[in-house]
């Protein structure tokens, strides 16, 4: 992997395509984030972190969010996705992770979540 520890062009193609297939959970979430809607906040989606690709990412914040499907539950994953916390963590960004279901049934309780996560006061939309 070359020095790119944000972005890194090597993923572009890759984060590109996770994009494209967004879950019905994301493109639901998307919707409520882009253009800085939630508090004025801008957030990008499919951010890489080194090898990682985080779901959504608030730059201003440090704050990634991340949507956990049924695969994650495995005993293997939820390792697997410790560890990957834990190296986007020494970057300074903290997860917070949602479950998809959590999106489609209670989305409101979702979006106070993730504003209870935000550090900064608003700034101008």
């Amino acid at each position: 992997m070359a020095d790119f520890i944000f972005n890194d062009p090597e993923l572009k193609e890759r984060r590109r395509e996770l994009r494209k297939n967004s879950t019905p959970a994301e493109i639901e979430l998307w919707k409520r984030l882009k253009n800085k809607a939630l508090n004025g906040r801008k957030f990008r989606r499919q951010y890489s972190v080194g090898k990682f690709i985080i779901d959504f990412y608030c730059p201003e914040e440090r704050l990634g969010i991340e949507l956990d499907g049924s695969m994650h539950f495995t005993s293997e994953n939820i390792e697997y996705d410790k560890n990957r916390t834990d190296v986007i963590n020494y970057f300074n960004i903290k997860i917070i992770r949602f479950e998809n279901y959590m999106i489609m049934e209670d989305i409101e309780n979702v979006l106070e979540v993730i504003k209870r996560n935000f550090n900064t006061t608003p700034g101008p939309s």
